[in-house]
């Protein structure tokens, strides 16, 4: 997926939105291309060692740490329901944890003397079911663009009609 070797027919370029000025391209080429449906080849390539005293231009940790950047971004784009449900289920577990001595020592006791505790939990739970109903609704948001993106896709004439017409 990484390896910068690209094969694109003009309608898949002319349908792809260039957000991107870095190493990261590639990883925008492949998820548009899963949006659309398209096919998709790997065809094996030899490679061979760097010659030698020529320098890699890839810098592991930056390039790494952009390209999982990168994927989370994507994510959030375009799976907001699962990237919404994850921060959805780690607020209501430590809500969940802030609020069990709390409840515990109102059973006992029948005070709450945590009250900063319990109000922060009860904050953090509303904040959690907040980024759950968000996650749905964008989720929503993401199947519309993702379906108009295919129609737009499939309304442009493919490359070989656009050269019989120029043959005419």
């Amino acid at each position: 997926m990484l390896t910068g070797y690209r094969v694109l027919t003009r309608r898949f370029v002319k349908s792809f939105p260039l957000f991107c000025t870095g190493f990261e391209l590639e990883t925008y080429l492949s998820v548009h291309a899963l949006q659309l449906r398209l096919r998709v080849a790997e065809v094996a390539t030899p490679y061979s060692a760097r010659p030698p005293g020529s320098p890699s231009k890839l810098r592991t940790l930056n390039d790494g740490w952009l390209i999982l950047r990168t994927i989370g971004s994507l994510v959030k784009e375009e799976r907001p329901l699962m990237f919404f449900t994850i921060l959805f289920a780690m607020l209501a577990s430590v809500s969940i944890l802030l609020s069990i001595p709390v409840v515990i020592e109102f059973l006992e006791t029948g005070l709450v003397p945590r009250f900063p505790t319990a109000i922060l939990s009860t904050g953090m739970m509303l904040l959690a079911f907040l980024m759950l109903i968000s996650g749905l609704i964008l989720d929503s948001v993401a199947q519309g663009r993702r379906e108009m993106k295919r129609l737009h896709y499939l309304a442009q004439p493919p490359l070989s009609s656009v050269v019989d017409d120029a043959d005419n």
